[in-house]
């Protein structure tokens, strides 16, 4: 078989074997994919280590050994988010094609891209080329719950290079008459908050006078809503610019307004900008007929690479105004955004390898509004990036909006061009 339908057969059966994480330690079963990877590297000579932190939560590292040159490391996850089937119109574990896309959970987040690691990584190991240095491809585990028991758990125990790290997801076209082609450089961080505060108990037919708790919290809520201002970095500047807008639109984005400009793309391009504060949870209270004297919020906010947990403090405490010393604000999880540069040899490779498929367009960097693996990369001292390739219909916006949705699915397209832009890039970096 070619690279391309040895990616597609093997990317088939990583979904059908729904290794669905609902957060919970138990879920997942990773195994199961793990096992799959195993038996589709048997025989190919590369060296196999096997993780398993919790029952059943299997993560596999799979190693051609180089000539102690820079290594270079894939990390791709093997876990999916649950479906609501019922909203589905296909078997989401069928993995369907129909239409030149396959469908299936996880087949845009991430399994196409694991798939195209796994099998450029093997062709290498079959080749009998040595590389000049270590190539390993990681099958991760629960990277759809924050990898705690996937990449944080490897970066603590495992003993693969995180020197020069690529993971999901990169490769798409901003919609501009030039084209450019988007890869992610950083991601945002985690600064979780749970905002408590307290009124007066009491029968709810007599509420008149009293210090309700959940009218309280509701006006919290109101107030720390999208409170945070434009952080205006060079990424900013330059993502902004390769959109190629009228002079007028370029300068209300660059301070921080008209983001309706970007379309489909206004939300990520805001959030790309912007620390993030989403309310999200919201507890009080039991009976009907009783005045809970506590209510809690609780918030998922993004702050950018650089923006510390105080400083998201901060802007939660002005945003409450009056109102701030009579709230608790408790931390939950709170990781710091990572980034890489936007210079050196891995990067160099790849905009080389954009290169040789679009010959010409630009490369523009970018920020990710959720978190992937590759923070463990960063933060281990190495270098991270989002790296696959689509096709010039495959906007950033398109492929966005397939994460996590009803009827997920990849374009075969897609499939072909990121197995063969790992392979050119494989052979780049590593000479092999």
């Amino acid at each position: 078989m070619t690279l391309t339908e040895t990616t597609l057969t093997l990317l088939q059966d990583l979904i059908k074997n729904g290794c669905v994480n609902d957060l919970t330690a138990d879920s997942g079963q990773e195994v199961r994919n793990a096992d799959t990877l195993e038996a589709f590297f048997a025989g190919s000579g590369v060296r196999v280590e096997r993780y398993e932190p919790h029952p059943g939560r299997v993560s596999v590292a799979f190693t051609v050994e180089g000539d102690g040159g820079e290594p270079l490391t894939l990390l791709g996850h093997t876990d999916v988010v649950p479906v609501d089937e019922a909203k589905w119109t296909r078997d989401p574990f069928g993995a369907e094609i129909d239409g030149g896309r396959l469908y299936g959970r996880g087949a845009t987040d991430m399994l196409y891209i694991t798939a195209a690691m796994a099998a450029c990584v093997r062709d290498v190991a079959l080749s009998g080329a040595r590389p000049s240095g270590d190539l390993t491809f990681v099958a991760c585990a629960d990277e759809e719950a924050r990898g705690g028991l996937g990449a944080k758990w490897l970066a603590e125990h495992a003993s693969f290079s995180w020197a020069n790290c690529l993971s999901e997801e990169g490769g798409s076209h901003l919609p501009v008459s030039s084209d450019a082609l988007v890869v992610v450089v950083g991601e945002k961080g985690a600064a979780q908050r749970r905002l408590t505060v307290h009124g007066d108990a009491g029968h709810g037919s007599t509420p008149h006078g009293r210090d309700l708790a959940v009218s309280r919290i509701a006006e919290v809520a109101r107030r720390v809503a999208g409170v945070a201002p434009l952080r205006a970095d060079d990424l900013w500047h330059d993502y902004v610019k390769a959109w190629k807008f009228d002079p007028e639109t370029e300068a209300a984005l660059l301070s921080g307004s008209g983001y309706s400009a970007f379309g489909e793309l206004e939300q990520y391009s805001h959030a790309m900008s912007h620390l993030t504060v989403a309310p999200t949870v919201l507890r009080a209270g039991g009976a009907i007929n009783v005045l809970p004297s506590t209510a809690w919020l609780e918030l998922d906010i993004r702050p950018l690479p650089g923006q510390t947990q105080e400083e998201v403090d901060e802007v939660l405490v002005e945003a409450l105004g009056d109102l701030a010393d009579s709230v608790e604000i408790t931390h939950l999880i709170c990781e710091d955004g990572t980034v890489s540069p936007t210079s050196g040899p891995l990067f160099d490779a790849i905009c080389a390898t954009f290169d040789e498929f679009f010959p010409g367009v630009p490369v523009v960097p970018t920020i990710a509004a959720g978190g992937s693996d590759l923070r463990f990369a960063r933060r281990s001292g190495g270098v991270g990036y989002g790296f696959a390739l689509h096709g010039r219909s495959e906007t950033l916006g398109s492929v966005l909006g397939q994460l996590h949705s009803h009827d997920e699915s990849v374009a075969l397209e897609d499939v072909d061009l990121t197995a063969r832009a790992y392979r050119s890039l494989i052979r780049r970096f590593l000479g092999a």
